[in-house]
């Protein structure tokens, strides 16, 4: 008997997934455990598992096709039989997504020419110039003063034979003319950047956002950073050493660590922080769980795997979920100060700049250092500013005195 194979929700936000790759052709025998396609979600690109056990009579969908979750992808079942009535019970699948990251050809044949128009000074005479109406349009339209042309109309009249035999004297000066086609390009866009779209555009509408900047004196803790790195195996990162801060920040402020979830407020008691990470894409979000309870190498390692992960899209949802805090950091990218928009369910995101060498006052001196912005953006449903502000005091006090962290 043959049974319709559906799209599987592989991740908590995913509500529809693009068949990158069919791994058979119709006509193939599968069974259950084969790999039947490769398939992108919002989060990665993850390989859809076959439970059927049968001949391949029909593909729904073409490579790169979108199709909503549950909806019909493929017919398995007997050679040669009937999967019509499967078909007909199906709702339509969703609009093709496909050659997703090829942009579609630049619109540029419906495009008109645009020429820019030619303007002509007057003429440099002071005196009047008795000329026909058509003459004076003519000479303009060919950028020629008409005082310069010797009128054969009565009393010396300018006609437009005149013009139209002009050869030589003086010309108005005329630009050449600009001539450009106007084109464009359009890319659909990824199951990624759909789901980015949707979740920031709800943050941002939904929950209040207000933020807190502060500076940070980073002296000590790039001299401890260096100090760690002469040692270790492990190179430790300024990012690693602000999540490791973040997280001890977040034990003695659990407002900071929170959920809104609408009749209550969610006051978690592990510590789980998002690491926002720029892929082709767009933003990926792994978590680094427990992070309190972990050392700075244990951070840094995990968060180099991660990275790697994220780039090969092999991150998988046990990877990106439980965050309860989240830090973006766009420091090594020469931002000075930026604000973030908060990552749902936390109820805070922390916004790293780059720590920029500067002259300041040390110990009533004054002297070279290093300072580092953060911004915190809060949502006021959850934390007031009076907590987010002794938060950010305390992982001050984290990062200005290192060796805090390793009592």
């Amino acid at each position: 008997m043959a049974v319709a194979i559906k799209m599987p929700k592989m991740s908590d936000t995913m509500t529809e997934g693009v068949v990158r790759k069919w791994n058979f052709k119709v006509g193939d025998t599968i069974k259950s455990g084969d790999i039947l396609a490769e398939v992108e979600t919002d989060k990665a690109t993850m390989d859809l598992e076959n439970y059927e056990k049968g001949t391949i009579l029909h593909f729904a969908i073409n490579e790169g096709d979108a199709v909503p979750v549950d909806g019909i992808i493929a017919i398995v079942g007997n050679a040669g039989e009937d999967f019509a009535a499967l078909l007909s019970a199906a709702p339509a699948p969703a609009a093709s997504s496909s050659n997703e990251k090829t942009a579609s050809p630049a619109v540029e044949a419906a495009a008109p020419v645009v020429e820019a128009p030619v303007v002509n000074t007057n003429s440099s005479s002071g005196s009047r110039v008795l000329a026909s109406p058509l003459a004076k349009k003519l000479a303009e339209a060919k950028g020629i003063d008409i005082s310069s042309i010797q009128g054969s109309g009565e009393n010396g009249r300018v006609v437009k034979s005149d013009v139209e035999q002009f050869k030589g004297g003086s010309s108005l000066s005329k630009a050449a003319p600009i001539v450009g086609k106007e084109s464009y390009e359009e890319i659909n866009v990824s199951q990624m950047r759909k789901t980015i779209a949707g979740r920031l555009a709800e943050s941002k509408f939904t929950a209040p956002h207000f933020y807190l900047t502060m500076e940070i004196n980073m002296d000590k803790a790039l001299s401890a950073r260096a100090a760690i790195n002469q040692a270790a195996n492990s190179k430790v990162s300024v990012n690693d050493m602000i999540v490791k801060a973040s997280a001890m920040a977040l034990r003695q402020h659990p407002w900071a660590n929170a959920s809104w979830l609408g009749t209550k407020i969610r006051f978690n008691h592990h510590i789980h922080i998002g690491v926002a990470m720029a892929v082709e894409d767009g933003l990926l979000v792994p978590v680094v769980k427990f992070a309190d309870q972990k050392g700075l190498t244990d951070i840094s390692n995990e968060i180099k795997v991660f990275g790697a992960k994220a780039k090969e899209k092999k991150l998988q949802p046990v990877d990106w979920t439980g965050n309860t805090f989240t830090i973006s950091n766009l420091g090594m990218f020469g931002i000075e100060e930026f604000t973030a928009i908060i990552n749902p369910p936390d109820a805070c995101i922390l916004a790293v700049g780059g720590v920029k060498e500067t002259v300041g006052i040390v110990n009533g001196q004054i002297a070279k250092t290093n300072i580092m912005k953060v911004t915190l953006s809060c949502d006021h449903r959850v934390v007031d500013g009076v907590v987010g502000s002794k938060f950010l005091n305390t992982l001050k006090s984290y990062l200005e005195e290192p060796v805090l962290m390793f009592q």
